[in-house]
Parts: structure tokens; C-alpha cells; sequence
């Protein structure tokens, strides 16, 4: 895992449940990488859509991913406070220089309060019918959000207090 070496920039790619890539952002400096985790960062990354739009990130971000859980964490921070957009997903793979997951669309959106939504369970819902989810996926997708919203309320992994400031220093050092 040579290319997971801290300081080195990666791909993050999105997909769909039916393989068709979703969203890719395009540098993000690799903070701490293993076969088991990865935490990144960025900073104004250009990051495009399926479609070919393309967007540039507004703030800083460090991102965490792991194999073992159906779900990665963003966290931004912004001048209010740091936000986090979670998405429910499959576990990563990285390959090609990428980190690689599947999107199941279901998200949540946590404020500086540690208050939190969760968004676009229509989407899930389409998703799951147009792409037939099997019973036992859609199984994992809950109790992994379930499992992540544990993690909100209790202020674990990447939402305990010290973790994106931590990161984020660590960041500043590669820029």
C-alpha cells in the first residue's frame, strides 16, 4: 500500500450500486493509510459529477474511511464550526490510486451542535427499487446507519472533538 503513504494524493471515486461512477474528487492528500483505513484531506479540490459538471470544493475537509463499516465521514471546517456530511455506502477499496465506494444515497448531514439530519431517503427508496438492493444489503445500509448515528450521539471516531482539528494540523503540514 506504497501509494497510501501519508503526504501522497489520491483519487476519492463514487459509484452507484449498478457500477456506474457517480462523483470523483479529484486530490486529496492521504493523512494516515492502511488496508483497514484511510483519512485524507483537501482543500479546493476540483470534483466531478457523472455528467461531466464540475465543481470546486469550498473549505477543508478530512475525510475517513474504513473497511469495516458501510459508511464515510466528511468532515468541513468552516468558520461557524465543523460540519459533517456522512454518507451510507459500501466499505472502501483502493485500487488504481483511488479510493473506491459505492454511494447507497442515504446521507446525513451532522451541524456544530452535533444536532443532525438525514437526508435523501426518497432517493434510497428509488434506488433500492430501480437497482433491486437485496433484502440482506438494505439490512446492512440500516443497521450501518444505526451504527453511525451511535456514533454521532456519542462522539466517537471521527466526531470526537479532537479529530478533524487533529487532522487538519496534520494536513497543514503537507501543504
Amino acid at each position: 500500500m506504497d501509494d497510501l503513504e501519508p503526504g501522497k494524493t489520491i483519487e476519492i471515486q463514487s459509484y452507484k450500486h449498478n457500477g456506474q461512477l457517480h462523483r470523483v474528487w479529484d486530490t486529496t492528500t492521504v493523512l494516515k493509510g492502511t488496508s483497514q483505513q484511510v483519512i485524507g484531506a483537501n482543500d479546493k479540490t476540483l470534483v466531478t459529477e457523472s455528467d461531466g459538471r464540475t465543481w470546486i470544493t469550498r473549505e477543508p475537509a478530512i475525510c475517513f474511511f474504513h473497511m469495516k463499516h458501510w459508511f464515510n465521514v466528511i468532515g468541513m471546517l468552516r468558520d461557524d464550526g465543523i460540519y459533517y456530511y456522512c454518507n451510507i455506502s459500501s466499505p472502501f477499496v483502493f485500487e488504481d490510486g483511488a479510493v473506491k465506494y459505492i454511494d447507497y444515497d442515504l446521507d446525513v448531514k451532522v451541524f456544530p451542535d452535533m444536532t443532525y439530519n438525514i437526508l435523501d431517503e426518497d432517493e434510497y427508496a428509488l434506488h433500492k427499487e430501480q437497482m433491486n438492493y437485496p433484502a440482506e444489503l438494505d439490512q446492512i445500509l440500516r443497521n450501518n446507519l444505526d451504527h453511525l448515528l451511535h456514533w454521532i450521539r456519542q462522539r466517537q471516531g471521527p466526531f470526537s472533538p479532537e479529530f478533524v482539528d487533529q487532522w487538519y494540523e496534520q494536513y497543514l503540514t503537507y501543504r
